[in-house]
């Protein structure tokens, strides 16, 4: 691991070298081209450069103290063990940046949004959820583009589809993928009892056009009136799209937009990314199962994470973290989770030698 992380550390003093090199400076795309090689082997770089320092401390604090006695030999012994601590610490994120790279990870991404379980107040959820991954694409300046939307009569949410784009944005959101349970009492309740629903998120990498090829011999576009909850959003012309895939019997509604052409390229953004995932996942069984498994069917027994709102809590199972700040987290601040969960996996991989 060292020995690698040792050649990625020449390699990038040797470009940092090359990229002065008055030749290259030049060279537009040559220094561009170097530049983002660069880029990719930085953080590894630095952080061999940190290990480096370190070990240095280290057998320079336990070189000294053999030629001392008494306060000040334990004083360099006390130093050289902690640098002997920090070494080990540096080792493992070593270990979790040399792990090789979800090629998807840098993508944007298709969120799926359904209501599960709990009739209106699961729709209503949904809807909750909805607005929170918004504020946290807002955070992020990733673009969150509705595609397809499905409300109901009480400002619920049926089903949401959504485009998001910006680099890393499947990396963020892949670990949201999931049933999310919420416990509260309903404001239609007069009892005040607590109420258990459900909502699942599905989240798909953006699939690139050198990924997918859609036969048009294996697809059937339909144009319907876009429906919604009543009044203004109801369409009275057939802009709206259905494309149905005949082998893998995928179907994509798209309704969002008052343009039949947009609501048609959204549509097959999405059918594109659900064709990719489904190709991926059937050659990868294990990634397959692990999706399915973390998907699950919308039960209420079935969860990654719990809301409770009389408590204020937000729980995810996976890795048993809790927070307790509900407005925060439902105002997009997601991160400190999303972070947990990464390293989580991370140190999961590490584990599995994977």
């Amino acid at each position: 691991m060292l020995e690698r992380a040792a050649e990625i550390y020449e390699k990038y003093n040797f470009l940092s070298e090359k990229l002065s090199d008055p030749a290259v400076l030049g060279d537009l795309d040559e220094w561009t081209k170097l530049t983002r090689e660069r880029a990719d082997l930085e953080e590894i770089a630095q952080k061999y450069a940190g290990y480096l320092a370190v070990k240095r401390d280290m057998d320079g604090a336990f070189s000294e103290a053999e030629r001392e006695t008494g306060e000040m030999k334990d004083l360099l012994l006390e130093e050289g063990y902690a640098c002997r601590e920090k070494l080990d610490k540096i080792q493992e994120e070593l270990k979790i940046l040399l792990l090789p790279k979800d090629k998807n990870d840098e993508r944007g991404c298709i969120l799926e949004i359904r209501a599960g379980a709990g009739g209106e107040e699961a729709a209503l959820f949904c809807g909750v959820l909805f607005r929170m991954y918004h504020a946290y694409c807002d955070r992020r300046k990733f673009r969150f583009e509705v595609v397809d939307l499905n409300e109901t009569e009480l400002g619920g949410i049926k089903e949401a589809i959504v485009n998001v784009t910006g680099k890393g944005a499947y990396g963020r959101l892949k670990f949201e993928s999931g049933v999310h349970r919420v416990q509260r009492v309903p404001e239609t309740e007069s009892q005040g009892r607590i109420h258990t629903s459900t909502a699942t998120v599905a989240v798909l990498p953006e699939a690139e056009d050198v990924d997918v090829k859609i036969d048009e011999k294996d697809i059937r576009v339909d144009l319907f009136r876009s429906s919604g909850a009543g009044g203004q959003k109801v369409n009275k012309t057939e802009t709206a799209i259905r494309i149905t895939h005949f082998p893998t019997g995928i179907v994509v509604t798209c309704q969002d937009e008052r343009s039949q052409l947009k609501n048609k390229e959204k549509a097959f953004k999405v059918l594109k990314a659900r064709l990719y995932d489904y190709y991926r996942t059937r050659q990868e069984q294990s990634t397959s199962a692990d999706r399915r498994s973390m998907v699950g069917t919308g039960d209420r027994s079935e969860r990654i994470r719990t809301y409770n709102f009389p408590q204020s809590r937000i729980t995810d199972h996976r890795i048993g973290m809790s927070v307790h700040s509900m407005e925060d987290f439902l105002a997009g601040d997601l991160d400190e989770m999303i972070d947990a969960l990464k390293i989580a996996f991370d140190e999961r991989r590490v584990s599995e030698g994977k």
